[in-house]
């Protein structure tokens, strides 16, 4: 199973037409998407190609493969121009054998973890840094962000697929590896 991961798209819409192409050319099951859907924030800077309302719109293809949760800066009149819902605090997905725990990671981070098993995967975005690494049993799994990376790392999404998860960059090289299983 291929899934598809996105945090942080932050209102722009250039991001969204760079997911799109994605998805077609990678045909993934299920597209990810971490929260902080439309509205950039207050400490973040206003992303190039800012069009909340038409990022919303675009996503619309998708809406059938997506499994979303809310971000911090996402609001209720967010959820109701998004073409798909958002799960409040958290969702699990079951893929490949795994059990992947999907938050925004304000709330439940890396620090803070929620009840996990070994061998779960904990996925999250919020940071908009990158990240594919073990914390005893439990894989941490962050994609960055397509929209405002952080910390000198490039823009950057995810992929899970056969047991793996990838954070790639927008030019599709491979930037982190782990194995999950």
């Amino acid at each position: 199973m291929r899934i598809l991961v996105f945090g942080d798209i932050h209102g722009s819409l250039p991001t969204v037409l760079h997911i799109l192409k994605l998805v077609d050319k990678y045909r993934p099951e299920t597209v990810v998407l971490l929260g902080d859907m439309l509205y950039h924030g207050p400490r973040n800077p206003i992303p190039e190609g800012y069009d909340p309302k038409a990022a919303a719109q675009a996503l619309s293809p998708l809406a059938g493969r997506i499994i979303a949760v809310a971000g911090n800066c996402d609001s209720a009149v967010d959820r109701a121009v998004l073409p798909f819902p958002l799960a409040s605090d958290f969702a699990w997905i079951l893929a490949d054998g795994m059990r992947i725990f999907v938050t925004h990671g304000d709330r439940h981070t890396p620090g803070n973890l929620p009840n996990l098993r070994e061998g779960d995967v904990f996925l999250y975005g919020h940071t908009h840094i990158p990240q594919a690494r073990m914390n005893g049993e439990i894989a941490l799994c962050n994609p960055g962000s397509l929209t405002l990376p952080k910390e000198d790392h490039p823009p950057s999404f995810g992929m899970f697929e056969f047991g793996a998860f990838n954070v790639l960059t927008a030019e599709e090289d491979v930037y982190l590896r782990l194995e999950c299983l």
